[in-house]
């Protein structure tokens, strides 16, 4: 995936973890407002949904993905599944369309070197997908919607 290796894999995680919490502000600035779904759109791009998934006093985990046809039964790319610690400032992906949970990967915590390099692989892909969200503008509506 990322031919990035950082040879301080925690410290460099936590880094990008603050990072996509900015980013993902700046994409979506009233992302707390926000009680269930929104769609980002964008010129002639495919829109970007939202999806609250779990709500709590200080984490919101999200789904954050592009939908690749008319109906959002059809093919959603990349279901990005993030945990955003809201009083820490960090975003962490925790799963995407072609990456399950880390704990289904590597149910045994001690291979620590191994869930590190996992999960920075994961939050690369995702520092880099903002980004290219951002580039491309997309607009969410100003007022939070309850689908």
């Amino acid at each position: 995936m990322s031919l990035v290796h950082p040879v301080n894999t925690s410290l460099c995680l936590e880094k990008l973890c603050e990072s996509n919490y900015q980013k993902l502000f700046r994409l979506i600035p009233n992302l707390s407002a926000f009680d269930k779904t929104a769609v980002g759109i964008t010129g002639n791009k495919p829109a970007l949904h939202l999806e609250v998934l779990e709500r709590n006093p200080y984490t919101l985990t999200i789904e954050l993905s592009h939908c690749f046809g008319a109906q959002l039964s059809e093919l959603m790319v990349p279901a990005v599944k993030i945990r955003i610690y809201l009083d820490a400032k960090l975003a962490e992906a925790i799963r995407d369309h072609e990456r399950p949970a880390v704990d289904q990967v590597f149910p045994n915590p001690g291979r620590l070197l191994e869930i590190q390099n996992y999960k920075w692989r994961l939050n690369y892909f995702l520092e880099k997908w903002l980004d290219h969200c951002l580039k491309t503008e997309y607009r969410f509506d100003s007022r939070p919607h309850a689908v």
